[in-house]
């Protein structure tokens, strides 16, 4: 048999090929055979689907990836298929037409099998994809049409119809709308034959194979192709001619000749029944022909199937019966009406339609009319049972629940009986019987049924019975129109008698005493859709838009004005079958008189019975029947009831309406236990319809004079307003005086009571006030409601009451009154035009703007009070600047709101929340005026104009502000000034919460110049000339409040809180960029040359920010045009020069240089010494080019100064005596000599040197001696320029040039180094200690942080031997153990617990000073705890220096309180320089001491250590710390992107800086980086501990942690640490590899031969080392594996490194060939973390055991016998 690889037959080259066997038949036959798809077919065509022509044809023909495609298509994949024919399809689309067209024979087969497939996302895609086909073939397709067509159109009526519509597209795509036809005609038997084989020939297992589909799979495939089949006839034969479709008849009839065809209508699926009636109708419509020939099948078929009320099937089966009833006259011989078809109709109707009305009941009229006599007779009784079913559906469940059901029964019902009547006109006696019945028994109950039924009320049955009333009324006559008919007495009688049953249905529900009011209400509505069904008709126009008929045409407005919209019920839109030209109202006199008697009877139940719910329905009859009659009527009744003869007014008698209303409404509006009186006032207006003008008015004022209560005026004002015509009736009552007076006197009353009471509001003063707002508010065309008059009064009484509230401190208690008048005063200002011409309404608007621009602690009103206040201002003034002629003049609002806010910047103290509401509220305002007004610019100039200080105010509140912003610049040199007798109390902030007035106006000014600043003006200027000298201030005084802030640091936290609010307001820049820059720093430098102090630092900070490098020189210079200008040097010319000069031309400071240097070398003792001196210092730290023989003359002349003028040096003075000027005399001094050490040191001689360094000698001594007046700045700054010169002089001589050496003294190192430096330090030393104990609250303002920065930049430089021979006074601890020297101890003691202090550069100073003595402490403790006998005890322990331990302890309870919150793994943020920063700061310094400390100290004594800190367990504390406090992501900050490897924490050393503070955020986190590192690198072994006992979440935060950041680190470094170790072993080498983590150690001796390989774990410290086996000589295995797990346990166990361990366990190797033997507990000979030797023998078995193993030996076993012997252990 087969298989690939086998011999073929001799001769049989190539492989066979079922292709090449289909080649040789068409060779030999010349035909296809047709076996693939169906069967062949009668005729001898070929079959529909196409066989294919052969594998290589097809490989010829067809693109490579078409074929792949079409393989894919057969796959049973369903993704698979789904995916190929989405591609064929884009294809099909993007390649050229040929390569597509080569697809073409193939794509019949493909199409007919893919696109009846089971899954409809393919069918949808394969459509879809045909259209591209379609699209890019086009005409090619037309050999291929007659096999696709079939399916084409199957595909068409595809249930799924995306899938449908997507056929249809590619069918419109190829034939255009009139090519349709006739490529159906073209292909019509094909067509025919496709359907009629899937209708008559298959079943569900023949379309389907069932060995690969599933049951269910094949049933619905076969329900969807009947389905499309049988929708498939139906579309041919609508889209083929009519010659085409009288052709395919005979085809047709064997298909309904087929009884397998009529099962169709039977069958179980909706779907498929839907489908065969619609078919049906389709036959009937363009093949009646053939139904006809099969009436007998068909009519029963369709005409006893309508009971089936399947969504699907019930509307086709509909259009079934209508066409078959149409097209087959004699279908009823076909079927029994009376017992086949009428039961159904009747069970269908009585059950509403089975919830499917909207489909059936459109079409029982059109039923109706078709019906013939033999199915009706008798008319009478098939008439009854009709309409009673159809009353009884009403009630099904279905109809009830659903509106529009039972609006499609009740529209049918109607159109039905209007139908019956229309045919029953005669006069014989059968029609009259039929037209009783009708009335009386079905349209009078369905009535009675709606009045009781608000659903059926709302529904369109009233509309449809009046529009049925005037069609008759018509036919009756009575519309004058002069339609002839004969039946018209035959209406008019039917009339009549309609109104008389109504008339008596009416009376029977109103004359009862217990009236259902429900029943009441339906007549009213009723009789109110009679009287204008128009304005039903229209409003329901309007609401619906799917009126499938509108039989009305629009009518005109209705004479009288009133609509009675709240009223008028819903009504569902009416597809009724009437064809009158338009609505009209009923003419009867019937109607009216229906109405005069049910008006009539509501008045006698009214009168008797004081019935409520009589006078309501009265109210509703009279909102549509204001006719006089109906008056007439009402008062004749009341004449006839009171006959009491007393006098009536003559005008009231003549208008029955008026009388009417003045003897009975108003009577019933004044009865005082009335709640509802809206039906009353309805009642009234009613009435006034039928009254004149003056009589309106007189009626009104009568009513408003009646003490009524105000929501009645309120519900008459109301409706007086709701439409044109009645306002223009009422408006003489509403301007008048007497309302005008009632509302007055109510306006003052609402007042007294609002303020007097608690805040109770009643429903009754809601009412009130609703009243007067509405009052004030309502305007028709430009006028008021009421008299101006009255509306002013009204006004002045609401501002007085407003008023009073400022003045109130309990504001807050008569909030329900100011909300009140907020409502009013809100709605009057945005409703009423030209509202604040009024003065009263301007008063007002600034009593709530005052109201709304202060703190509500100091107002007392809640917070939606404050919004509604907000509200009420923003209206006001958007009202007020919309007036065209407004301008802001004195008196006005805007006016004196400015002058209100410019008392409360200068003289009011705000806090911050008081500015920034000041602030928003006048924001609010300007915004308010930008937004509302064309001529927003002008007045809004005027109003800033308005806003601004005068310069004498500016220069008050500028003075105003604290001085300590002084101290700041001083203190870092960007400042020279002085103060007039500064004392200790000035430098220190008084904690206030009140802003300087100079800020608050400031931001004021600052934000409303953001808005005001360039408004344009008009067309051609662009910006207001007004505003820029207003600006230029504003802008400049801005920026000196932002230096301020700036130069006080933020502090207190008031300043920050401000600079945070104008930074959020986007004033931090100052404005600036509004100015032009010329302008500006012309303004700056003139207030900076004038008044000098923070406007020249204020000029530095402008000139820098915004001015740029290249041009700043050409800038500066245009300010002062010359340097000889700035001479002489006052203080403020002197500060302003120092700003200036880094800026300045070299040929102008050279100038300075020489008149500075010429005014010191001809000084005088009165001359300005000082500001020469600054100016050249000034002109020096420019880098000004300057001569020697210069600086010898001015160092000379200094030199002079020292004999001639010593007090100036203030050598040994008491410093709280010298002055400021004094001090910087002697700084400007100083900072000369520093320069001339850095700069100039070849021009001094011995001399000079000397001079120098005794000056510098004696200035530290008066520091020293002055440490109590360190609270003055200026002595703080002598004292750090002292400092900053020693560290000059340090730096000098550590390192000074080769070239310079030469020059100098030859004496003058010796002298430094023996004298000088001793003198130095001696009283450096103790000045830190000195000042914290002066100064102990490092938060005080006073505190001197400077000088304790800069004397400890000083003492960095402090050699270790002048730390180990201190002069620091003595200072011990009582019962503290030490081995160090005294001054070592004192020194301990003396700094140690500074490290605590809360001044960071101290922390840093004692740090860098103890690190420097930390190596040297070891030493002391010799050969560690020698008190230790050997007896049985534990691990020998040895404490580090007590003094640092006893920090460490204070600080590890502290950080534990600190850090409590925080999770291990989470990262603690700390505030820089907080107190818990610089808590933590000492912690971790000390601990970087002590690791500093352990790491110098040999191994036998890190191992005591180490047993110390285990036992204190301070290390598992701080371990817990580092994790709170490293970062997660450890980046070293700065880094750019370019970076190839990241820095982090880990790779970057740390070396806190004493004066560093720009990376200050980030100290911490480094600083506990580096000591974790420190930690794992020298204490790994106990840090392995840790994390082994540290609960899961704990101990893979920390691995995860150290794997990432620490582990590559470090190994890396031990790796090196091997690489570049210079440590020499006899007898053993030491190798590393870096890449693979490992070392290997080989040891030889003699013959014997060890190599051992050390690898470092990726979690490594964390993880155990582990040592494997290389190779071994000469050494048994027991041996080897005792020493391979003795050098783990050391590697595991001991604190150091790889090579301390290798050095350990070489010891031990040593020692065993020495012949001692192992300690059998531990098997080492020396011990691994004491290193001592196995001393204690059993007396039994002579074996020698370590101490510490024994100790843990006995304690663990609880034994006290030998490990090896098991003997008692002496």
């Amino acid at each position: 048999m087969g298989g690939k690889n086998k011999q073929r037959t001799k001769g049989n080259v190539r492989p066979s090929s079922s292709g090449r066997a289909a080649e040789a038949l068409t060779r030999e036959g010349g035909v296809i055979p047709g076996f693939v798809g169906f069967g062949s077919a009668v005729t001898s065509e070929l079959s529909y689907v196409p066989a294919v022509h052969g594998a290589e044809d097809i490989d010829n023909l067809v693109d490579a990836d078409f074929r792949l495609v079409l393989r894919k298509l057969s796959k049973r994949d369903v993704v698979t298929r789904l995916k190929a024919v989405q591609d064929f399809g884009s294809m099909c689309q993007e390649r050229d037409a040929e390569e597509v067209k080569g697809v073409l024979p193939y794509w019949p087969r493909i199409y007919c099998k893919i696109s009846v497939d089971h899954d409809r996302r393919i069918r949808e895609a394969t459509q879809q994809a045909f259209e591209q086909l379609v699209l890019k073939v086009r005409r090619s397709l037309a050999p291929f049409l007659k096999s696709l067509m079939g399916h084409w159109i199957l595909s068409q009526c595809d249930t799924y119809s995306p899938a449908a519509s997507a056929a249809c597209q590619a069918f419109q795509a190829a034939f255009s709308p009139t090519k349709q036809p006739e490529a159906l005609s073209f292909c019509k038997d094909e067509i025919l034959n496709v359907l009629q084989d899937i209708l008559l020939k298959e079943t569900a297992d023949t379309l389907s194979d069932p060995q690969s589909v599933t049951e269910e799979e094949r049933e619905s495939k076969y329900v969807r192709m009947l389905t499309s089949s049988l929708l498939g006839v139906k579309r041919l034969l609508s889209l083929l001619l009519q010659n085409d479709r009288e052709a395919l008849e005979q085809r047709l009839s064997q298909l309904v000749n087929s009884a397998k065809f009529w099962k169709y209508s039977k069958h179980k699926t909706p779907q498929v029944k839907g489908a065969f009636f619609e078919m049906m109708c389709a036959l009937c419509e363009f093949t009646p022909g053939l139904v006809q020939a099969e009436a007998a099948r068909l009519c029963p078929a369709v005409l006893l199937s309508i009971d089936d009320t399947d969504p699907v099937v019930l509307p086709p089966v509909w259009e079934a019966v209508l066409h078959v009833v149409s097209t087959v006259p004699d279908c009823w011989t076909h079927v029994n009406a009376k017992k086949g078809f009428l039961p159904k109709l009747w069970a269908l109707l009585k059950d509403g339609g089975k919830g499917m009305a909207k489909a059936l009941h459109p079409n029982l009229m059109p039923l109706l009319s078709k019906l013939p006599r033999q199915v009706t007779d008798p008319n009478l009784d098939f008439y009854t049972t009709f309409f009673m079913a159809f009353i009884q559906g009403l009630s099904s469940e279905r109809a009830v629940t659903s509106p529009s059901e039972s609006a499609v029964i009740v529209t049918s019902f109607v159109e039905c009986l209007r139908y019956v009547v229309l045919h029953n006109t005669e006069q014989e006696e059968d029609h009259g019987k039929i037209r009783t019945m009708l009335i009386s028994q079905q349209l009078l109950p369905l009535l009675e049924m709606a009045l009781r039924n608000p659903s059926l009320q709302n529904g369109p049955l009233f509309l449809l019975v009046t529009e049925t009333l005037i069609s008759w009324e018509r036919r009756a006559g009575l519309h004058g129109d002069g339609e002839a008919n004969d039946s018209k007495d035959v209406f008019q009688r039917l009339l009549a008698d309609i109104w008389e049953d109504l008339g008596l249905l009416f009376v029977r529900y109103v004359d009862s005493e217990e009236a259902d009011p429900q029943a009441l209400e339906g007549v009213a509505t009723l009789l109110e859709v009679m009287r204008y069904p128009q304005r039903v008709k229209k409003k329901h126009v309007q609401k619906k838009k799917s009126v499938r008929m509108c039989f009305s045409k629009p009518e005109d407005d209705e004479k009288t004005g009133v609509e009675g919209d709240d009223v008028e019920k819903p009504v569902q839109t009416v597809s009724g079958l009437v064809n009158e030209k338009a609505f009209e109202s009923l003419q009867t006199q019937h109607f009216e008189e229906v109405v005069c008697q049910l008006a009539q009877l509501c008045l006698v139940h009214v009168n008797e019975k004081n019935s409520e719910r009589h006078l309501v329905f009265l109210s509703l009859l009279l909102r549509s029947f204001h006719t006089p009659r109906v008056f007439s009527t009402l008062v004749e009744l009341d004449n006839k009831i009171t006959t009491d003869g007393t006098e009536k007014d003559e005008t009231t008698t003549k208008n029955p309406a008026m009388q009417f209303l003045l003897e009975r409404v108003v009577a019933w509006l004044a009865e005082k236990e009335r709640r509802d009186t809206e039906h009353l006032v309805e009642m009234v207006f009613s009435s006034l319809h039928c009254c004149s003008r003056q009589e309106t008015t007189r009626i009104l004022n009568h009513i408003t004079t009646m003490g009524l209560q105000w929501g009645i005026v309120l519900q008459i004002i109301q409706r007086a307003c709701a439409d044109p015509e009645t306002l223009q009736s009422c408006s003489d009552w509403l301007k008048g005086s007497v309302l005008g007076e009632q509302l007055l006197g109510l306006t003052e009353e609402l007042c007294k009571v609002g303020s007097s009471s608690r805040g109770s509001t009643s429903a009754t003063s809601s009412h009130s006030w609703t009243l007067i707002s509405l009052v004030l508010s309502q305007h028709h065309n430009n006028e008021s409601l009421i008299g101006e008059v009255y509306m002013e009064k009204i006004l002045e009484k609401l501002h007085a009451t407003l008023s009073e509230t400022k003045s109130l401190s309990d504001a807050g208690n008569m909030e329900p009154l100011i909300s009140f008048i907020c409502d009013v005063a809100s709605t009057f200002f945005s409703s009423v035009q030209d509202c604040l011409l009024l003065l009263s309404a301007e008063e007002l608007l600034l009593t709530v703007f005052q109201l709304t621009a202060q703190d509500q602690t100091h107002t007392h009103l809640s917070d939606s009070l404050l919004e509604k206040l907000k509200k009420v201002c923003v209206a006001g003034v958007h009202s007020l600047v919309q007036h065209c002629e407004y301008e802001v003049t004195e008196g006005g609002f805007l006016h004196s709101a400015a002058v209100w806010v410019m008392n409360q910047l200068l003289t009011v103290s705000l806090d911050i929340k008081g500015l920034q509401v000041l602030v928003v509220a006048v924001q609010s305002v300007v915004e308010t005026i930008n937004s509302a007004c064309d001529r927003a610019s002008s007045i809004l100039i005027q109003f800033s104009t308005l806003l601004m200080p005068s310069q004498p105010e500016w220069t008050r509140i500028r003075q105003a502000l604290p001085p300590q912003w002084i101290k700041t610049p001083l203190l870092s040199g960007r400042h020279r000034g002085v103060c007039k007798k500064p004392s200790m109390d000035m430098w220190k902030f008084r904690e206030s919460n009140r802003l300087p007035a100079h800020l608050c106006a400031c931001a004021l000014l600052g934000q409303v110049a953001q808005t005001v600043a360039f408004i344009p003006c008009g067309q051609n200027e662009a910006v207001c000339p007004l505003s820029l000298t207003d600006l230029k201030y504003t802008v400049s005084e801005l920026l000196y409040a932002l230096q301020w802030c700036k130069e006080v640091k933020y502090s207190p936290t008031m300043v920050s809180a401000y600079h945070n609010l104008l930074t959020h307001w986007g004033l931090a820049d100052g404005l600036h960029n509004q100015i032009p820059m010329k302008t500006l720093l012309e303004t700056l430098y003139s207030r900076a040359v004038t008044d000098g102090g923070l406007w020249s630092l204020t000029l530095d900070n402008y000139i820098h920010t915004n001015v740029s490098a290249a041009t700043r020189c050409a800038a500066v210079r245009k300010l002062y045009s010359s340097a000889n200008s700035l001479f002489p040097v006052s203080q403020s010319k002197l500060s302003t020069l120092q700003v200036l000069c880094p800026a300045m031309e070299d040929e102008d400071r050279e100038t300075l240089v020489a008149l500075a240097t010429a005014g010191l070398i001809n000084w005088q003792e009165d001359d300005n010494v000082y500001g020469c001196l600054a100016v050249l210092l000034c002109c020096l730290k420019a880098n000004t080019q300057v001569e020697d023989e210069f600086v010898q003359a001015v160092l000379a002349t200094v030199m002079e100064w020292r004999n001639s003028q010593e007090d100036w040096f203030l050598f040994g003075s008491d410093l709280s005596k010298a002055t400021a000027e004094q001090l910087n005399l002697c700084v400007e001094m100083i900072r000369f000599l520093s320069w001339l050490v850095t700069h100039c040191p070849t021009v001094l001689g011995g001399n000079q040197w000397d001079f120098l360094l005794c000056s510098m000698l004696a200035w530290l001594e008066t520091a020293s001696e002055n440490v109590s007046s360190l609270w003055n700045p200026w002595v703080q700054l002598f004292v750090c320029e002292n400092a900053a010169l020693i560290v000059k002089l340090n730096q000098f001589f550590t390192s000074p040039p080769s070239d310079v050496l030469e020059k100098l003294p030859s004496e003058l190192a010796g002298e430094w180094t023996d004298f000088f430096i001793e003198g130095i330090y001696n009283l450096l030393l103790p000045l830190p200690v000195h000042i914290t104990d002066a100064f102990t609250e490092p938060d005080d303002p006073v505190f001197p942080l400077a000088v304790l920065q800069s004397v400890g930049v000083a003492l960095t430089y402090v050699p270790v031997q002048q730390l180990n021979q201190n002069c620091l006074p003595s200072r011990f601890i009582a019962d503290q153990k030490t081995n160090l020297p005294e001054p070592l101890q004192t020194l301990l003691n003396t700094l140690c617990p500074l490290l605590l202090f809360k001044a960071r550069p101290l922390q840093i100073t004692v740090y860098h000073l103890l690190e420097k003595v930390m190596p040297q402490l070891p030493e002391c403790d010799g050969e560690g705890d020698n008190n230790k006998s050997d007896d049985d005890r534990d691990e020998p322990c040895l404490s580090p220096p007590a003094s640092l331990m006893a920090v460490l302890s204070t600080c590890e309870e502290l950080c534990d309180s600190i850090l409590a919150g925080v999770q291990v793994g989470e990262f603690a943020v700390v505030q820089p320089l907080s107190v818990e920063y610089s808590c933590i700061l000492g912690y971790l310094l000390a601990w970087k001491l002590l690791l500093t400390f352990f790491k110098s100290s040999p191994s036998h004594l890190r191992a005591h250590y180490a047993q110390h800190l285990k036992r204190s367990c301070s290390l598992n504390k701080l371990l817990l710390h580092l994790f709170k406090l490293m970062p997660e992501n450890p980046v070293y900050p700065g880094q750019g992107a370019e970076t190839r490897e990241t820095k982090t924490f880990f790779t970057e050393s740390l070396s806190p800086a004493v004066d560093k503070t720009d990376s200050v955020e980030w100290e911490l986190p480094h600083l506990a980086c580096s000591v974790y590192y420190s930690t794992v690198q020298d204490l790994p072994a106990m840090v392995r501990l840790w994390w082994n006992s540290q609960e899961k979440r704990v101990s893979a935060a920390a691995e995860k942690f150290t794997i990432k950041y620490v582990s590559p680190v470090l190994s890396a470094q031990e790796i090196s640490s091997v690489h570049t170790s210079t440590q020499m072993f006899d007898s053993m080498t030491v190798k590393a590899r870096s890449a693979a983590r490992e070392v290997i150690a080989t040891y030889s001796v003699d013959d014997i031969f060890i190599e051992l390989v050390i690898q470092l774990p990726q979690n490594y410290p964390l993880g155990s080392i582990t040592v494997e086996s290389g190779r071994r000589v000469g050494v048994a295995v027991q041996q080897w594996r005792n020493w391979m797990l003795q050098l783990s346990t050391y590697l595991t166990h001991q604190n150091g490194s790889i090579m301390e361990g290798l050095a350990l366990w070489k010891n031990n190797v040593d020692k065993r060939f020495e012949g001692i033997e192992d300690c059998m507990i531990c098997f080492s000979v020396i011990h691994g973390s004491n290193y001592s030797l196995p001393k204690k023998a059993c007396r039994t078995c002579k074996k020698k055991f370590h101490s510490a193993c024994l100790y843990k030996w006995f304690t663990s076993s609880n034994k006290s016998t030998c490990p090896l012997c098991r003997e008692t252990f002496f």
